[in-house]
């Protein structure tokens, strides 16, 4: 469906009744990221999945910046009637997700922090920013994706799902440019989260497959260790996207969260 919010037309998917669970898909990617989540939870959740702004089914509008990826996020809440959520996010769905608990905090029940990282761009990262906004520019998003597609999945999804790999190439290759660079400009301007980390007070699950090579696996293990009571799970087998290369294991861990959630 379609959902006007923030002044302009969001797709998002919302699936179920109870305990509402927003998910924020990753750069380059749409919502369909979460397939395998909105059906497959294993708890009376809420599941809703947007395309974020520039991607999917979402218009664009300009310049963007992860505050206002937060409060798009805040004006669909409103729009669907949501309170307090349990804000999920992959990659740059996590970057995000720190610029909601910063922006709107009270809104947050719990945090789902997958395969992302804390910290700022380095200024080589930053570099690789400008090139990949150059390369979108100049040749589209299909060179973009097959520039990024080695590090988006484990080595042993490369391996042994090569159809997970065409299908996330696909993905990413569907992505507007106008939606690519903008994100890509947001990705390198945004805020070192580090500071954010010891003022998490919600349930907070961090999720992140063992072969990760993006944001590996010492990333998460030093968010583990900066927000108080949080809890990291590493899913063997899986890369960057590890909701799509072990959903299986991906929904067990973030249901028994969730049910754990609901009980209380």
């Amino acid at each position: 469906m379609t959902v006007l919010a923030a002044g302009i037309a969001m797709g998002c998917d919302d699936v179920g009744s109870g305990l509402p669970v927003v998910l924020l898909h990753g750069f380059p990617h749409h919502r369909a990221l979460w397939a395998s989540q909105l059906n497959g939870l294993a708890a009376p959740v809420r599941t809703i999945a947007p395309d974020l702004r520039g991607f999917g089914e979402s218009e664009s509008s300009g310049p963007t910046s992860m505050d206002r990826y937060a409060d798009d996020i805040a004006a669909l809440c409103d729009q669907l009637g949501l309170d307090k959520i349990v804000l999920g996010g992959l990659s740059m769905g996590g970057y995000i997700a720190f610029a909601f608990w910063r922006r709107h905090r009270a809104r947050v029940r719990a945090l789902v922090l997958c395969d992302t990282r804390a910290g700022a761009d380095s200024e080589a990262g930053r570099a690789t920013r400008d090139e990949l906004i150059a390369l979108a520019e100049r040749d589209g998003s299909a060179a973009v994706a097959d520039r990024m597609l080695p590090g988006m999945l484990g080595r042993t999804t490369r391996e042994k799902h090569p159809d997970l790999v065409e299908s996330m190439r696909e993905m990413m290759v569907r992505a507007p440019v106008a939606g690519v660079t903008a994100a890509l400009a947001a990705l390198r301007d945004r805020p070192d989260s580090t500071p954010t980390l010891s003022t998490i007070d919600v349930p907070t699950l961090i999720i992140c497959g063992d072969e990760d090579v993006l944001t590996p696996v010492a990333e998460s293990r030093a968010m583990h260790h900066a927000i108080s009571g949080s809890h990291l799970e590493l899913l063997a087998g899986a890369g960057h996207v590890s909701n799509v290369e072990r959903p299986a294991a991906f929904n067990h861990v973030l249901s028994e969260f969730l049910t754990q959630l609901t009980s209380e």
